[in-house]
């Protein structure tokens, strides 16, 4: 069984990163903020899921990135099929790139520019023992609630969003940049008008999540995410008969 991570994950060095982890993915939000806001980034329709509340699903921010942890018993055939060598895993969390900027480490400006345009994308699985608020720090994290059909739309998103082998079985790219992370070859492409952020809000989309319009930023999305998780809360309060 191979190592996962605990709490902040390790680098290649075996240093603990700081609780905002950035790991490398291409951070070209800025750059390209003025071109995406002129078009909406979603390609998942938005089909809210009815029934009640049965779990969570975490929203994590390193840096400039964002990734979309559910819990390992949540995610199904998903977890058997991707996180087999992993021993004790608790969450499993799902972020998308630029497949040559974050897997062949060719990180210069031309590469930078290159990722502008469509080109081959990866998925970055994170395997958690602990939850996202260790790995992460509290305030890089932000908690949804979900229902049994939305857990489902979540897991057939995330099985589509990755590319499958000669076999049939999930193509493997590769370790990712600490222990318990590895790469997989991604069936999107990535360029500015979808990014790492653009695919997480289209992963809660279709989880039944109301993420609506174009997401430009790790921010705004997460600014998204936590005025939902207060409607939420409020709506939970206001159902118990009692006050928020």
């Amino acid at each position: 069984m191979r190592s996962i991570a605990a709490a902040a994950p390790l680098d290649r060095k075996g240093m603990r990163r700081s609780r905002s982890i950035h790991y490398g993915w291409l951070n070209i939000g800025v750059q390209c903020a003025f071109i995406s806001a002129l078009v909406a980034c979603s390609a998942v329709p938005l089909q809210p899921s009815a029934g009640p509340m049965v779990s969570t699903v975490v929203v994590a921010r390193r840096g400039w990135h964002t990734d979309v942890c559910v819990r390992s018993e949540d995610a199904g055939q998903l977890a058997s099929s991707l996180a087999t060598e992993f021993n004790g895993a608790r969450y499993l969390c799902f972020g998308f790139g630029e497949r040559q900027y974050v897997v062949m480490r060719t990180q210069n400006p031309l590469t930078a520019l290159r990722a502008l345009f469509p080109s081959r994308a990866a998925v970055l699985m994170t395997v958690l023992r602990d939850a996202p608020a260790e790995a992460f720090g509290v305030s890089n994290v932000a908690a949804l609630e979900v229902t049994r059909a939305g857990l489902s739309g979540l897991e057939a998103f995330l099985q589509r969003s990755i590319q499958n082998d000669a076999s049939g079985g999930p193509m493997r790219l590769g370790e990712g940049p600490y222990p318990g992370s590895e790469f997989f070859a991604a069936t999107g492409t990535y360029d500015a008008f979808y990014t790492c952020n653009s695919w997480t809000a289209d992963a809660l989309r279709s989880a039944g999540l109301p993420v609506d319009g174009a997401v430009l930023l790790a921010g705004d999305l997460m600014h998204r995410v936590r005025r939902l998780a207060d409607h939420q809360q409020l709506a939970a309060a206001l159902r118990a008969g009692r006050s928020p």
